[in-house]
């Protein structure tokens, strides 16, 4: 099987991901939370994420940011 992704965009990459950890970090989670909404959840995933996002927004804009 041929790679599609060349040996120095692979090092940029990695490169990038050690340079920006948080940014990161963030990405993995969100690509995460999104596979599992949209393969992996059932209604009752779907409502308890609905609750945790009201009160996450809630919080937000509570404090500002």
């Amino acid at each position: 099987m041929e790679k599609k992704t060349s040996d120095a965009q692979l090092r940029a990459t990695r490169a990038w991901e050690q340079r920006n950890k948080e940014k990161a970090k963030i990405g993995s989670y969100r690509r995460t939370a999104r596979l599992f909404i949209n393969k992996h959840s059932n209604l009752d995933d779907l409502e308890e994420m609905k609750n945790l996002i009201v009160l996450r927004e809630e919080e937000l804009k509570n404090k500002g940011g």
